[in-house]
């Protein structure tokens, strides 16, 4: 009997330690959502909004006050330069004109008097009947009546030029955008000209002036490609290239962007100014690529969340490519990411290089293959999930893609 008990506790060891290790394999047991390495094109974007504009878009105003008296366009005229647009009240500028052609008639009167005396004055003082100081006087009078005439001219001129800027007329070959004033109304150029019409020089060659965000600008360039849309034809993506990027930031409330114009072909004339673009500036395309989630490169499970540092040593962001970044066309990316995969029911690191994302699925260049399967999500079960810290989806052991 005795011979048998030291077998008994052994078997009764082994019974406990496989009843341990079932529980503790049966606490942790968990299953994970997964995502297929695939093959397919990738486009990567830069995103912004922005407004369409008339390429050339003039400001037709007025040098002078007054009433208008006619208008000769209206909203979307046609007109061509030179043509008269609007007639200010001349009335007043054509009196103008009077006074100042009398004052120089005036003027040139005295001047021609000063020139009679200043030549009898000349003759005395050689026959020695006339003083100096007369000769002096008379030949200064002269000068001052020549230049009282050239003030009086300039003072003609002037009037001419504003009763010249009465007639208002189109500096180029357009179509009227808008028109501000009527008949009747009076418009005041003191301070600033007053502006009557803005005329667009051609609605088949627009132009969208959008604002690109700090972040992204620096992957912009002149030549790419652009697909936008608009509110009034949700369901038709039009297209245009990158002919400018402005280097005047732009800040509001702390927010820096620059102006990106983006030239487009409006020959249908569907696109109007003012409208809002909802623009996509494509930085680069692949296609028949290996690609994958970008879920799959956020994921990380509990233990390598809790056991991975801050950041590394010099205090920069960490390396880890379970950053949960967003990526986007000027963001740099760390190449080197890790992913799980699914090996014998438990979670393996892989290291891999990324290329291009789309901000959806990003290009794997290394590391995987197609079909490989990825684990993007932690679904684990009732009992583990009550005592399992992991299971918190504010913590940062357990992401949701």
């Amino acid at each position: 009997m005795k011979r048998f008990f030291p077998i008994g506790v052994i078997i009764v060891a082994l019974l406990m330690v496989l009843f341990v290790i079932r529980r503790c394999t049966s606490a942790h047991s968990a299953t994970y959502q997964t995502a297929t390495v695939t093959r397919g094109p990738i486009t990567q974007l830069v995103t912004a909004t922005g407004t369409l504009n008339p390429v050339t878009n003039v400001q037709v105003g007025s040098q002078v006050s007054g009433n208008i008296q006619k208008l000769f366009a209206d909203f979307n005229s046609q007109v061509k330069a030179g043509q008269v647009v609007a007639q200010i009240d001349p009335a007043l500028f054509q009196a103008t004109v009077t006074q100042a052609e009398g004052d120089l008639a005036n003027a040139q009167a005295a001047l021609e008097l000063a020139k009679v005396n200043a030549v009898r004055i000349q003759k005395l003082f050689a026959e020695k009947n006339s003083s100096q100081q007369d000769l002096d006087q008379a030949i200064a009078t002269l000068h001052q009546g020549e230049a009282n005439v050239k003030i009086k001219q300039g003072a003609l001129d002037k009037a001419k030029a504003d009763l010249d800027h009465c007639t208002i007329t189109s500096p180029v070959d357009g179509v009227v955008i808008s028109r501000n004033v009527d008949v009747g109304q009076t418009v005041a150029a003191s301070l600033q000209a007053p502006i009557i019409f803005q005329i667009a020089n051609d609605l088949t060659k627009m132009q969208i002036d959008s604002n690109v965000a700090e972040a992204d600008v620096g992957a912009v360039e002149v030549g790419q490609d652009v697909d936008f849309t608009v509110d009034a034809f949700p369901t038709r993506t039009f297209h245009g290239k990158v002919v400018q990027v402005r280097n005047a930031p732009i800040t509001v409330q702390n927010v820096v962007t620059y102006d990106t114009v983006i030239g487009v072909d409006n020959k249908e004339l569907k696109l109007k100014p003012g409208m809002t673009a909802n623009v996509s500036v494509i930085i680069a395309h692949k296609d028949n690529v290996l690609q994958l989630k970008n879920a799959a490169l956020r994921f990380r499970p509990p233990e390598a969340a809790e056991s991975r540092p801050a950041s590394p040593p010099g205090g920069g962001p960490p390396r880890s490519g379970g950053s949960g970044q967003r990526p986007t066309g000027a963001r740099q990316r760390t190449p080197e990411r890790t992913v799980y995969v699914l090996s014998y029911g438990r979670p393996k690191p892989v290291q891999i290089k990324t290329g291009i994302s789309d901000g959806i699925v990003t290009e794997i260049t290394d590391g995987l293959k197609e079909g490989d399967a990825v684990i993007t999500a932690e679904l684990t079960s009732g009992a583990s999930a009550s005592s399992s810290p992991s299971t918190n989806p504010f913590s940062g052991g357990r992401r949701f893609p």
